[in-house]
């Protein structure tokens, strides 16, 4: 993986809902959403808790990617069905990777903003505690605590994944730009369809 395919494919996500009227791919969304599982997969001591459930519900939407055409029809189904909100749901694993997503902005945010020598650690904990924490109970806040004691360094990250300060820098800066929008997107889809986004 690297830092600039992901960029690029939610790049091309942004462009599309910021169109007048949006068709969101399924498949297109669950394969730039799958693009993270290999950071994941790097970080993955740290971040299993966040790997097991974000990989698998990206996984349930690329399957349900095979027979629904867009997210709308994807949610208007579940709804139909009466399962928006159960545990298991296209719509409801949805969510979940929107805020998945969220959390990777954090802390691509606290990384741009902080310098060469600075913590890992510490962005991570303030992308899990912005976004995610208020979402989980105390024993998975405590397992996410536990496990980020484990973070590899900054640099080594880095090397890790194939790029320098620099070159991160610009590629993760084209993430957060891009998945704004699509973030947005989901969360205004939710809500038109009276869902909300708090659950």
């Amino acid at each position: 993986m690297t830092l600039k395919i992901v960029a690029d494919a939610f790049k091309e996500l942004a462009v599309i809902v910021s169109s007048p009227s949006p068709d969101v791919s399924v498949k297109q969304f669950a394969n730039a959403c799958s693009l993270f599982s290999n950071l994941f997969g790097v970080l993955e001591i740290a971040f299993k808790f966040v790997k097991t459930d974000y990989v698998a519900k990206v996984n349930d939407l690329a399957k349900a990617s095979s027979s629904i055409s867009t997210l709308e029809v994807m949610v208007d189904e579940d709804i139909k069905a009466g399962r928006a909100k159960k545990p298991g749901s296209h719509t409801r694993n949805l969510l979940k990777t929107k805020r998945g997503l969220e959390m990777i902005r954090v802390l691509f945010e606290e990384i741009i903003a902080t310098n060469a020598n600075s913590s890992l650690k510490d962005a991570a904990y303030k992308a899990y505690n912005k976004v995610l924490a208020k979402h989980h109970g105390l024993a998975l806040q405590e397992s996410a605590e536990t496990g980020m004691e484990s973070l590899p360094s900054r640099e080594l990250l880095l090397c890790m994944i194939n790029e320098t300060e620099e070159s991160a820098k610009i590629h993760m800066q084209s993430y957060v730009t891009a998945s704004i929008p699509v973030t947005a997107y989901v969360d205004q889809l939710l809500c038109s369809k009276n869902l909300g986004i708090d659950w």
